[in-house]
């Protein structure tokens, strides 16, 4: 099976450290694995190939030269005229596998126009996305492209029931599939001494995420600061560094906040390792993420307290692999970090279903149940879906 994956939004390095880089990598990965010739088509890779994609063909695309905002989408439409070439240069695909971009609608065309079987995955509403949060100056043609891609997609993959209804609404002939993120569960098997000694000698709480408003970083160092002797691990960076960075000092707990920055894919199950807990502390009820960090945190066999946000509450169980607590709240979330520091059994009990629900969810279950929306299945087998 040759496979043509494209990702052309520049703000995702597909071989870089964010979570939607993360993702494109499993994803990418587990075609491999599965015996797929992959062909990537990229508008940004931000790092060398990680171990495992090293052979695959590489196409850069580069990304829009201009900081203005208004020529950078007409770069953007620009280049998207000109994949569907690229694509039809080389040897036949018999799958192209596309994350859905802003302006993008380059693969979907492509395989519409070859009688190809083709998957959109689809991991926010972009549009309304990019206009809220960073600027969008043709909406209606951004709406356009969007609609276009979404409706030529063989499939739709979507990572959580909000993404699907946004699908929906846009593209309702589209064949749509819930298929939330995963994780490659293996690579989070630490040894239980290797894991204790790890640990840090104060209990610690984890979280992992790019440091933006919306993952609630701040309420969970207000929570902090409500319990004695917890420590928190910071693993990732972002815009919001420097206001946590001054909230931790403001709140006098600087020195129990530990800022590890962004760090590679491979060196994040030593990183959980060193931690007792870990939290999803996202500060509204409706969000629209599968979030990779959750699915790590269940990896690791870490007893996780998550909002009650968006998918959440489908994907744990409240006493059972996690605990729940209501969005935004420092008090509440405080409160359910200190049962897990006061009860050791809790947090082994909560710890080992966590590993269970983990690999209910793993990427080759993922990209299986992906293939199988289009009548597909890896060369070398397929896991059960």
């Amino acid at each position: 099976m040759r496979v043509g994956y494209v990702c052309a939004d520049p703000g995702v390095p597909v071989f870089g450290l964010k979570g939607a880089s993360v993702h494109a990598q499993a994803v990418m990965l587990e075609l491999v694995r599965g015996g797929a010739e992959v062909e990537l088509f990229a508008a940004r890779l931000g790092a060398p190939a990680p171990t495992g994609l090293s052979g695959i063909r590489v196409n850069v695309l580069g990304r829009p030269a201009s900081r203005d905002l208004a020529r950078r989408e007409r770069e953007l439409q620009q280049a998207d005229e000109q994949l569907p070439a690229r694509l039809a240069g080389g040897r036949p695909f018999d799958l192209v596998y596309e994350r859905f971009s802003l302006w993008s609608t380059a693969g979907m065309r492509h395989a519409a126009a070859a009688g190809l079987p083709s998957i959109l995955e689809v991991n926010a509403p972009l549009v309304e996305e990019q206009a809220e949060h960073r600027g969008l100056v043709d909406r209606p043609e951004a709406q356009r492209r969007a609609a276009t891609a979404l409706r030529l997609a063989g499939a739709a993959i979507c990572v959580s029931e909000p993404v699907a209804a946004w699908v929906r609404a846009v593209a309702p002939t589209t064949p749509v599939h819930v298929v939330p993120n995963g994780v490659d569960a293996a690579r989070f098997d630490v040894p239980r001494g290797a894991r204790s000694s790890a640990r840090a000698p104060a209990f610690t709480v984890a979280f992992v995420g790019t440091l933006k408003p919306w993952h609630g970083v701040e309420v969970l160092v207000q929570a902090i600061a409500a319990l004695a002797d917890v420590h928190l691990l910071v693993v990732g960076d972002g815009p919001e560094r420097e206001s946590l960075e001054r909230l931790a000092i403001a709140l006098r707990v600087a020195h129990r906040v530990h800022f590890r920055g962004s760090v590679a894919p491979e060196a994040m199950p030593a990183e959980l390792a060193r931690a007792d807990a870990a939290a999803a502390p996202y500060p509204v009820a409706e969000c629209y993420f599968s979030p990779l960090k959750v699915f790590e945190y269940l990896a690791a066999g870490l007893p996780v307290v998550a909002s009650r946000s968006g998918q959440l509450p489908q994907l744990l169980t409240d006493g059972a692999d996690a605990l729940l607590v209501p969005p935004g709240d420092p008090v509440v979330l405080a409160h359910a970090l200190s049962r897990l520091r006061d009860d050791v059994q809790l947090r082994e009990r909560l710890g080992a279903t966590a590993r269970v629900t983990a690999q209910r969810h793993t990427w080759a279950r993922v990209v299986a149940t992906s293939l199988a929306a289009v009548g597909l299945r890896l060369p070398a087998g397929s896991v059960a879906v």
